[in-house]
């Protein structure tokens, strides 16, 4: 059973590094029992084909490096977000293995994207967390299926907050917003709660 990190790289410079490796170093140590620290800034050495666009890198790993992909990355259009539903998902470690993902991602009928039920709760979207406007404040929600790294920065930063968010809430709010290590805050999509389907 493998996990992975997923890396922005923008302008041959690694982002938000610190999260990605306080992650990975929990993983690590919860799954494996590995005592010892990755220091991410030393095991990445940005290939010398890397331009100045953004790119992905790809970290797979177990108690050792498995691979690194370095692959260059467009942002993806979400224009619709379908509901879905499944109450034993789980998806607290970063697993390469994304099948239940997956499967639920195939039931997003014409849309563009998933936004996944769990016991009620709103969680996050296949490969987003999410956060909503009440007009005030950016929520996002407690109960994420994975904290990602992207989120955690943003709650350090106040940007956003956590609230247990159920699907009767979902149209209280005026706007949802996607984003993840690839996507930051300011060029996550941003899309009226209507649109949620």
């Amino acid at each position: 059973m493998l996990c992975f990190e997923t890396i922005c790289v923008e302008n041959r410079q690694l982002k938000n590094l610190q999260y990605h490796e306080a992650r990975l170093n929990k993983t690590r140590r919860e799954l494996w029992g590995c005592t010892d620290n990755w220091d991410l800034a030393k095991l990445l050495e940005i290939p010398s084909q890397i331009d100045d666009s953004t790119y992905k890198c790809r970290l797979a790993y177990d108690k050792n490096i498995d691979n690194i992909r370095w692959e260059p990355y467009s942002l993806r259009t979400i224009r619709k977000i379908q509901r879905v539903y499944h109450d034993e998902i789980d998806y607290r470690y970063k697993y390469d293995d994304r099948t239940a993902l997956n499967t639920l991602f195939a039931q997003r009928a014409g849309a563009d994207e998933i936004l996944i039920i769990k016991k009620g709760l709103v969680t996050d979207s296949n490969f987003c967390n999410v956060a909503f406007f009440d007009g005030t404040y950016w929520l996002t929600p407690a109960t994420p299926l994975l904290p990602g790294t992207q989120r955690a920065f943003l709650l350090d930063e106040g940007t956003i907050r956590p609230a247990e968010i159920r699907e009767c809430d979902i149209f209280t709010f005026q706007k949802i917003r996607l984003f993840n290590a690839m996507v930051d805050w300011a060029h996550a999509a941003t899309l009226d709660v209507s649109l949620i389907a």
